[in-house]
């Protein structure tokens, strides 16, 4: 009688190691959410940086704003993370980097000794040569499986950037 109930326990810890075994097999659920905004550029800013927009002329830098959240709520960073990146629908990728915000030089010039935030961001600067109108994206995030979940923003065009003809000015 002993040795049934020892096989009675012994097979559902067995079937347990099997269930986990399956579930670490299985893709990470991952949820994606993002937005754009204008960024500065080498030669230095084209209007209010950090603001949500969608209208840009070339020349000027796009910047891809991404938080990656597990099952449970929690962010992913760089460490939960392989890699994430934005992909143009012209066939263009930008790898994303997850970084404190605001960047150094910023908290510096509003006196913050800490970050108020961290989030993946990729930029985009907008050749020179590059046709107007809206294009799409998407940002893929690769688990640390090797697992990838891709994301759309919503199809409306105003979610989408859109390239403007016109000259860019610089101010420092």
């Amino acid at each position: 009688m002993k040795a049934n109930h020892l096989l009675i326990v012994a097979l559902p810890l067995g079937v347990l190691g099997f269930a986990n075994a399956a579930a670490a097999l299985e893709p990470q659920k991952l949820f994606i959410e993002g937005d754009i905004v204008r960024g500065n550029t080498p030669n230095g800013i084209t209007g209010p940086v950090c603001v949500l927009a969608n209208q840009f002329k070339r020349k000027e830098n796009v910047i891809f704003r991404i938080r990656v959240r597990d099952l449970n709520g929690q962010p992913l960073d760089d460490k939960g993370l392989k890699s994430l990146v934005v992909e143009l629908s012209d066939g263009k990728q930008y790898k994303a980097d997850y970084r404190a915000r605001p960047p150094l030089g910023v908290r510096k010039a509003f006196g913050l000794t800490e970050p108020i935030d961290y989030f993946w961001s990729a930029a985009w600067l907008i050749p020179q040569d590059y046709p107007t109108g809206s294009l799409s994206y998407k940002v893929v995030a690769t688990d640390m499986q090797g697992n990838t979940q891709s994301w759309v923003p919503m199809k409306d065009l105003r979610s989408l950037p859109m390239v403007m003809d016109g000259d860019v000015t610089y101010t420092k």
